[in-house]
C-alpha cells in the first residue's frame, strides 16, 4: 500500500494532462457491465497490483485458478509493483498500464474519465458498495474498492502490558505518557515511524475525522481556511506525530527504518506501536507467529481522543480497482473485478472490512465493537474540489513528503518549528482555496 509524494503527484498530474487527450485504440466511455454469461467471456488480462506479497506467496495465482472455474476462457496474469505509485505513474503516460489496476492516489478524480472505463452508474453501484462516491465523476463510477480500512495504532499488547498499561489512552497527552512508560520500563522502541519507506506515513493524513468524530471532515476542507488551526483535526493529528518524534519516543534514526523488517520488530516486541490501517494487523500477526511469538499479542487501538466519551475511527476505502480505458479485454477485466471483490474472500482472509455492504466486521475489530468505538465513514461529496485545492496548494494531504517534513522538524533535521509548519500549510491551503474558488 503506497502513496506518492507531493513532487511525484505534481509530475503525474502534468504527465496525465499531456496524455489524457490522446484517446485512440479501444478507448471509449461506455459503461462496462458485469458479464451475464461467463462462457462468452474470453481474453487475457494483466492485473497491476501493489500486493507483491500475494504475488510471491501464490495467493493471487490461487485466486486466478478459482476465477477460472467460472471464467475458463480468461487468462489472468499479475504484475506486482513494489513502487506501485511511481511505476504506474510512468506507465500511465502511455496506454500500457495493465487491464485492471488500482487507481493511483495521485490521479485527480476529475481525470478518471480520461484513463478508466466506467463500471456502472452511481445510483446502481452505491446500493451494493461503500464509498463509490470517491470514484464518481458525472454520475458514473470509475473504481470500486475491495476493502475498507479502519485507522488506528497497531500495537504489541505484551509490551504495553509490561509497561503497566492495560487500557487504551483517551487523550493524546495520555498516549504520549504511555509511550514514555514503555521507553522507561521496557527495552522496546515505543513508536516506529516507517519514515524511510515513506508510504506508511501517508496514513497520518487518514486520521482526518477521527479526533472530531466528524463524517464531513473531508468535505469541510473545501471551505476551511486554516485546516491546521488549533483544535482542527489536522492540527491535533500532526501535533501528536511531531511530539512523538520530538520527545524521542521513536526510533533513533528514521532514515534507517524498513517496512518489511518493521513487521518482525513489532511481532517480536522490539517496537511497540505504529500508526497504520487495520489491514496491517494480519501481517503483523503472521510475522509474530513466524518468529515463534504469540500472534494474539498484536492488537489495534483507536486514535487517542474521545467525543462524548467515545472513541471514533474513520473507515476509508483502500485502493479502488479500475479498468484501463484502452484495454482490449474489458469484459474479462470487469469479470475479474466483480469476482475478486465479491467471491474471492480476500477481504475476509486479510481481516479487512469488505466494501460490499452488509458484510460483518473482521474479528480483529471486535475489540472496537466491544468498547463502543464509533465507525465513521467520511463523506466524499466534495472530494474532487478537495483534490483540486490540494493539488494547487502542493500540500499533498495523501503524500509522504508532508508528514516526513513534520518528522524532520521534530528531530531537528529541518529548520523551523511546528508552528512554522502549520503557518506555511495554512497559507498554502488558503491561497489555493481562493484560486480554486472553495
Amino acid at each position: 500500500m503506497t502513496a506518492a509524494g507531493t513532487a511525484a503527484a505534481t509530475a503525474l498530474a502534468l504527465g496525465l494532462t499531456a496524455c489524457g487527450g490522446t484517446g485512440g485504440g479501444s478507448k471509449d466511455s461506455s459503461v462496462v457491465p458485469v458479464p451475464t454469461d461467463p462462457a462468452t467471456v474470453t481474453g487475457s488480462i494483466t492485473v497491476l497490483t501493489n500486493r507483491t506479497d500475494q504475488v510471491q506467496d501464490g495467493t493471487l495465482k490461487g485466486y486466478a485458478a478459482a476465477f477460472n472455474k467460472i471464467y475458463p476462457k480468461v487468462k489472468v496474469e499479475f504484475q506486482g509493483l513494489t513502487d506501485y505509485e511511481g511505476d504506474v505513474k510512468i506507465r500511465m503516460n502511455s496506454k500500457d498500464y495493465g487491464d485492471v489496476l488500482s487507481i493511483p492516489n495521485a490521479v485527480p478524480t476529475s481525470q478518471y474519465p480520461s484513463f478508466f472505463s466506467p463500471l456502472g452508474t452511481a445510483g446502481e453501484l452505491s446500493k451494493k458498495y461503500d464509498f463509490t462516491e470517491k470514484a464518481t465523476v458525472g454520475g458514473k463510477v470509475y473504481g470500486i474498492s475491495n476493502i475498507e480500512t479502519a485507522n488506528g495504532f497497531v500495537y504489541n499488547k505484551a509490551v504495553w502490558k509490561q509497561a503497566g498499561i492495560t487500557a487504551w489512552p483517551t487523550t493524546t497527552a495520555a498516549f504520549l505518557d504511555d509511550l514514555k512508560a514503555i521507553k522507561a520500563r521496557t527495552g522496546a522502541t515505543p513508536y516506529y515511524t516507517n519514515y524511510k519507506d515513506g508510504w506508511p506515513m501517508t496514513n497520518w493524513g487518514n486520521a482526518l475525522g477521527s479526533p472530531s468524530c466528524d463524517s464531513t471532515a473531508n468535505d469541510k476542507l473545501v471551505s476551511t481556511k486554516e485546516p491546521w488551526a488549533a483544535g482542527q483535526d489536522l492540527n491535533v493529528v500532526d501535533t501528536l506525530l511531531h511530539d512523538i518524534v520530538h520527545d524521542k519516543l521513536s526510533e533513533a534514526d528514521p532514515n534507517t527504518t524498513n517496512w518489511e523488517n518493521s513487521k518482525n520488530l513489532i511481532g517480536t516486541g522490539k517496537i511497540a506501536t505504529m500508526w497504520l490501517g487495520s489491514w496491517a494487523v494480519v501481517q503483523m500477526r503472521e510475522a509474530a507467529q513466524k518468529a515463534g511469538r504469540n500472534p494474539d499479542d498484536i492488537g489495534f487501538m483507536p486514535f487517542p481522543q474521545q467525543v462524548n466519551g467515545a472513541f471514533c475511527t474513520v473507515v476509508r476505502p483502500d485502493y479502488q480497482y479500475a479498468i484501463n480505458a484502452h484495454s482490449n479485454a474489458k469484459p474479462a477485466a470487469r469479470a475479474w473485478i466483480d469476482w475478486y471483490i465479491n467471491k474471492s474472500g480476500d477481504a475476509q482472509k486479510s481481516l479487512s472490512i469488505s466494501s460490499v455492504k452488509g458484510t460483518p466486521l473482521p474479528s480483529s475489530l471486535q475489540p472496537f465493537k466491544d468498547q463502543g468505538v464509533r465507525f465513521i465513514q467520511l463523506s466524499y461529496a466534495k472530494n474532487t474540489q478537495v483534490n483540486d485545492i490540494d493539488k494547487a496548494s502542493e500540500v499533498g494531504l495523501n503524500a509522504q513528503d508532508y508528514p516526513q517534513r513534520i518528522v524532520d522538524v521534530a528531530r531537528g533535521a529541518a529548520k523551523g518549528n511546528l508552528q512554522d509548519v502549520f503557518k506555511d500549510l495554512n497559507g498554502k491551503w488558503s491561497e489555493a482555496q481562493g484560486t480554486i474558488g472553495g
